[in-house]
């Protein structure tokens, strides 16, 4: 088990943490006109959840990431059932800006983010059966910039009065990034970044400004584990049942995470799509935390054993690269 210091904070978290999105099951995005989505990711067997928790502790796993909307809360409260009596073991992180809707399960957007983060951050507590949270994350990505410094403020107050030890903000806006690391105890970004999807600036903004990197989706929600084909299709409570994968860039991900898993196996390697994946993202950065997600113990199993293969060579970095049709940039 290797670790990596959480940005500028004295936290030192294994350099893959757990993503609890997928274990909150079925929940739904409720949108301005009324319609519905699907945003979880099916049905979930909370037994197997929090198993798979506790084989991650035994590995050496100390950092788990979950959010108030995941199930609308479901995720929360599975989580702290698993935790219970290692809290101190574990560094803990959520999220909050969304209005939850715990009994009819559907989340929505609100604009009085500022004045709700108090009572989100107690429900969170509540849920997480805790009295801190160890980072605590802005969950509205697309939040303007311009007015993120107040929301910035407020998590202040809340480090002030103990709630709270470290903050950060889930977004792929890299001026958001910058105006939330003015604050003292801002110390992480989370965004979206996996092996088809480099993110350079915003990795040179986390080194820039001593925050930690912690990756959403390192595996593509699936696309890098190599398990899909063109006949892949997924049930209508999962948030990837609108996809079509014999679209032209399905297939050509499809194609390319193949031609990946053909390098390492042409040279003995016996690393799998995942783990491939993962070690990328270690490789590309050592700031990178991913928080791969999970349904079963066995999906857990396989993102730890990644971190035993170490990280990928120059040439390999390289070849993937040109498989991805990008120039090659080397931390």
């Amino acid at each position: 088990m290797f670790k990596r210091r959480l940005g500028r904070s004295d936290l030192e978290v294994s350099a893959m943490g757990i993503g609890c999105w997928a274990m909150g099951g079925p929940w739904e995005w409720l949108e301005a006109d009324g319609s519905k989505n699907p945003v979880g990711w099916g049905q979930v067997d909370d037994a197997e959840s929090i198993r798979a928790i506790h084989y991650a502790l035994e590995a050496g796993i100390n950092f788990f990431d979950t959010a108030a909307n995941y199930g609308c809360g479901r995720s929360e409260r599975v989580l702290s059932q698993a935790l219970a009596g290692r809290r101190d073991k574990v560094i803990l992180a959520t999220k909050f800006g969304y209005l939850v809707d715990e009994e009819n399960r559907v989340v929505t957007e609100t604009e009085n983010v500022v004045t709700r983060i108090r009572q989100e951050c107690e429900d969170s507590l509540r849920r997480l059966k805790t009295d801190y949270i160890d980072l605590y994350q802005f969950h509205w990505g697309a939040y303007p910039a311009e007015k993120a410094g107040e929301v910035r403020d407020f998590l202040e107050k809340l480090v002030e009065e103990g709630k709270v030890r470290w903050y950060g903000w889930s977004t792929d806006n890299v001026e958001g990034a910058r105006v939330f690391a003015q604050g003292q105890h801002c110390t992480a970004i989370q965004h979206w970044m996996n092996m088809s999807a480099d993110k350079p600036q915003m990795l040179a903004v986390c080194e820039e400004l001593d925050l930690a990197s912690i990756i959403r989706s390192p595996l593509g929600m699936g696309m890098m584990t190599g398990k899909f084909t063109s006949d892949t299709t997924f049930p209508e409570d999962d948030v990837r049942f609108g996809w079509d994968l014999r679209a032209e860039r399905p297939t050509q991900h499809i194609q390319r995470v193949e031609a990946v898993r053909k390098v390492f196996v042409d040279a003995g390697e016996a690393r799998t799509q995942a783990q491939i994946a993962l070690a990328w993202l270690w490789t590309r950065g050592d700031r990178n935390i991913p928080i791969p997600g999970f349904k079963t113990v066995a999906q857990v199993k396989e993102n730890i054993q990644a971190m035993e293969f170490g990280l990928l060579s120059n040439e390999q970095m390289k070849k993937i690269d040109d498989i991805y049709e990008r120039a090659q940039i080397i931390s």
